[in-house]
């Protein structure tokens, strides 16, 4: 079950380009985007923050998991003090609406546009990436990303950061994600493999993963910890015995009931360490 049970309150939405509203598919709280014709970002606001999160949602590239990945999750980072920014990204590879479809890197051009709506608020809180699955793939990538904003760290889950690139798959032999602008994305942004630097955020990161997830397997995280180790990176990793894939808010019946705490935990010291080399 979710940390809260009650549906959240409605957002404030902000497109980022012009083009038709986009359409939740479902009811909550399994609603989902399946086609997005615009990129948005949906806000909800904490009553005091201290902090403020740039949301990215599961979906696998092919489409969004609204509520349990994005709706859910910014309840809950609203009740710590943490305003929420979740970015409706367009989708690699998905119809353009133009007779084409979506280059690779579509994803990623849509969470910078997010960024400067963010940054133009030119608040003073500390901004971190978040993201689950694919998204926590996206947060990742928007972490090596060189803005004038730049976040305060990074918080993965379940993602599926690494391993699914087409050099470096694991288990090996796994076909190749179709469409093929998906898996080029993938193969383009390859996160914590010390072969290849621009995949390497500089900022501190926090990831959370089930040990016998078969879906995205735990080398992904293994892999990215290694470099670290090797490169002196921030990282955390929390590996849960039990936690299925996807546990996000709801699959809590195991140990992984700590990672919400431990996530909030994490991002208030680096917050703090942050304030601190700013004061400097």
């Amino acid at each position: 079950m979710p940390l809260n049970a009650d549906m959240p309150s409605e957002p404030t939405i902000v497109p980022l380009i012009e083009g038709a509203e986009n359409r939740l598919q479902g009811c909550w709280p399994d609603r989902q985007f399946d086609a997005v014709s615009r990129p948005e970002v949906h806000t909800w606001r904490a009553r005091d923050p201290w902090a403020r999160a740039l949301l990215f949602v599961g979906g696998g590239y092919t489409k969004l998991v609204y509520d349990k990945e994005g709706a859910e999750v910014a309840s809950w980072l609203n009740a710590q003090g943490i305003d929420v920014h979740l970015v409706v990204h367009r989708l690699p590879g998905a119809p353009d609406g133009k007779g084409g479809v979506h280059p690779k890197d579509i994803a990623l051009v849509d969470g910078l546009r997010a960024l400067d709506v963010v940054a133009a608020e030119q608040s003073d809180l500390p901004l971190f990436h978040v993201g689950l699955s694919s998204g926590g793939h996206l947060a990742g990538v928007m972490a090596c990303q060189k803005h004038d904003l730049k976040p305060a760290g990074a918080v993965i889950a379940y993602a599926p950061i690494n391993a699914n690139h087409r050099k470096h798959k694991f288990p090996e032999g796994k076909p190749d994600y179709p469409p093929v602008e998906k898996q080029d994305f993938y193969d383009d942004w390859p996160i914590g493999l010390a072969d290849y630097p621009h995949g390497l955020p500089s900022v501190p990161v926090f990831l959370a993963y089930a040990l016998s997830d078969r879906s995205v397997p735990l080398q992904h995280a293994l892999r990215y910890v290694e470099t670290a180790a090797a490169g002196a990176l921030d990282v955390d990793l929390h590996v849960f015995a039990d936690a299925p894939h996807g546990f996000a808010l709801r699959a809590l019946d195991g140990t992984q009931a700590a990672w919400p705490g431990l996530a909030v935990d994490w991002m208030k010291r680096k917050a703090a360490k942050t304030a601190t080399q700013q004061v400097g």
